[in-house]
């Protein structure tokens, strides 16, 4: 891990006290911890944090792409902030753990965003359990191990705020993306339940639900002018979000501002939660063929 040390003033809880923060870095003398954060949504959500005054560690499974991302930061780094890298899984609850405390090193944590994820396609019919299990564990497990540890060191430190990447998937339903849909519904009950639970130490949890961004992660669909079509179709403002969209929210969902919001699952999605979900038929019939789709699969042992 690499970081920058900080040099602050002993900070002062961003949720719970009359804070004495200059407007200009409103969260000075904090830390941030951000899974995911090599890129995409979780890289701008660091960069937003960032700006106003936040140090930040990014994790993620990669060394190059952090190292990259570290560097990128620390180009923008303002005076008296620290930035810090860490390679963690987080299905690991070793790695998480770690990242936690390597985070608490640049300054005590206020705040958590949960932004590793990843997806998924394919019937639930013909959907191996090693599948199941790796989008569940990378995206719900994750989000609660970062809640489990990074919630108890921001209660510690007297409060703040934990944010997760949900999902316009947890409002609508995709067809042939099961397990990433549940994982997603899955995470915005379990952000309801931390935000019940810490409430009462000055913890504040909150998810955002994004609709189609264009990242890394779904730079395939996005491709497919089919399923864009109908991505549009269902937008009343039609077109892909931006990360810069999603980490607006993020970054208003952390911060002082929205000091009295707390278990709410926000959507940024132009509007594509009002109608339905995508149709991703035509991609889910190319690659796992008619029978999967139209759930025709022979019994176990036939054909």
């Amino acid at each position: 891990m690499t970081t920058v040390p900080a040099m602050t003033d002993s900070p002062t809880s961003p949720d719970r006290s009359g804070t004495a923060h200059t407007p200009a870095v409103p969260l000075a003398g904090h830390s941030a911890v951000i899974t995911g954060g090599g890129s995409g949504i979780g890289l701008e959500s660091a960069r937003r944090l960032l700006a106003d005054g936040c140090s930040v560690l990014v994790c993620g499974r990669t060394e190059e792409r952090l190292r990259i991302a570290f560097e990128e930061l620390e180009a923008v780094r303002p005076e008296g902030a620290a930035v810090g890298w860490k390679v963690a899984d987080t299905n690991s609850e070793a790695d998480v753990a770690a990242a936690v405390a390597a985070a608490e090193e640049l300054a005590p944590l206020g705040f958590a965003v949960a932004s590793a994820g990843r997806g998924g396609l394919g019937p639930i019919i013909s959907t191996p359990l090693e599948e199941w299990t790796d989008i569940i564990g990378t995206n719900l497990t994750g989000t609660f191990l970062l809640f489990k540890h990074a919630g108890a060191a921001i209660a510690r430190n007297g409060g703040g705020s934990m944010v997760a990447i949900s999902s316009i998937a947890a409002a609508v339903t995709h067809p042939f993306m099961g397990p990433y849909c549940v994982s997603k519904a899955a995470i915005d009950m379990l952000v309801r339940q931390t935000a019940d639970e810490l409430g009462r130490a000055g913890v504040r949890v909150n998810s955002v639900r994004p609709g189609i961004v264009a990242t890394d992660l779904v730079s395939m669909v996005m491709d497919d002018e089919q399923v864009m079509g109908s991505y549009r179709e269902n937008m009343p403002v039609s077109r892909p979000g931006t990360v810069d969209d999603v980490a607006a929210l993020v970054r208003f969902l952390a911060g002082p501002e929205s000091s009295w919001i707390t278990g709410t699952s926000v959507s940024v999605d132009g509007g594509h939660h009002l109608r339905r979900g995508p149709d991703f038929e035509p991609a889910a019939r190319a690659f796992f063929g008619d029978d999967a789709v139209e759930g025709r699969l022979p019994a176990p042992g036939e054909g």
